[in-house]
């Protein structure tokens, strides 16, 4: 067992060098670790270089761990070098189950004894992915937000076959390298955070087709409404509060009979080209001349804020 404790992590070893890899890329480099990096894609590594450097901002902004430098990032063509040197795996391969069980297989072979292999999956539950591994043990999903760089949660959540004590040192090592931890008791299809968050789009799915709100007014309602508390408390609270005096209790006396009003619509709505084509153009309306990398800057400039504000709480 060559496992390290989770405050002697040094180097990660990142596979998949896309959107949510090379955050945790960022991430990683800017608490100070030592990044390898690896992804089959013959221009991984320019898309890679170009996340880190668009997230780094940000990131010093909100401060680097001592000794963080994007020098420390390493990208590597071959998957069992990137893997010879690790601490700690973070997996971030597209959301393919086939791939997922394949990849996570050939990690599992080459990785040194021991070591964590985390899985940044947003779909799949461990226990799915974990079986063609000689050792499913010790492999784990890291479940991330994007950008990885600036959310700082993470859910962990074992599978069948896990141990409960890389449950505990996975979870451990992310609050170690200073992201807000949830340790989940057991494997939920789709996790917490994304079961919430995919409601509320379908929902806006179902107006949109329906002629019920634009795909501005939709983004408007919650950044000028729900948004802004729930970046302080979780609809929990939020509906604790609604209650006055009374919280929780009296605002389910008073209001729960209005759950059963026909408002939500949780199935998704049929996709259609006509569906999807208006997504997409109020997406561009809302963009106007601002580019993906515009928004980028423009949504992390407005995360730091937050972030800071809330360290203040």
């Amino acid at each position: 067992m060559t496992r390290v404790a989770p405050d002697q992590v040094r180097t990660v070893t990142c596979i998949g060098a896309g959107v949510i890899g090379g955050g945790w890329a960022a991430y990683f480099l800017a608490r100070g670790y030592d990044v390898v990096a690896w992804d089959p894609a013959p221009d991984a590594e320019g898309r890679l270089r170009h996340v880190v450097d668009a997230a780094w901002p940000a990131l010093t902004e909100l401060g680097l761990a001592d000794g963080a430098s994007r020098d420390r990032l390493t990208y590597e063509p071959d998957l069992a070098t990137a893997l010879a040197g690790a601490d700690f795996v973070q997996e971030s391969a597209p959301e393919d189950l086939d791939l997922k069980i394949r990849l996570l297989a050939d990690i599992d072979a080459v990785t040194p004894e021991g070591v964590v292999i985390s899985s940044s999956t947003s779909g799949y539950g461990m226990s799915e992915m974990q079986g063609s591994c000689s050792h499913p043990e010790r492999t784990v999903v890291g479940h991330p937000f994007n950008p990885p760089y600036l959310i700082p949660l993470v859910e962990v959540v074992g599978g069948e076959a896990t141990d409960a004590d890389v449950v505990a040192w996975t979870a451990a090592f992310y609050r170690v390298a200073g992201k807000s931890v949830i340790e989940m008791d057991r494997e939920v299809p789709g996790f917490i955070a994304n079961r919430l968050q995919e409601a509320l789009w379908r929902e806006a799915l179902h107006m949109v087709a329906n002629g019920e709100a634009t795909v501005e007014q939709i983004d408007q309602s919650i950044v000028d409404g729900p948004g802004l508390r729930w970046a302080l408390q979780g609809p929990m609270l939020t509906f604790h509060l609604a209650g006055g005096q009374g919280g929780m209790a009296h605002m389910l006396d008073h209001f729960g009979p209005s759950l059963l009003s026909p408002w939500t619509r949780l199935e998704a709505p049929e996709l259609t080209t006509e569906l999807r084509n208006e997504v997409v153009d109020g997406c561009a309306r809302e963009s106007g001349d601002r580019t993906i990398d515009d928004l980028v800057a423009e949504r992390d400039r407005g995360v730091v804020a937050i972030l800071r504000m809330q360290g203040d709480r």
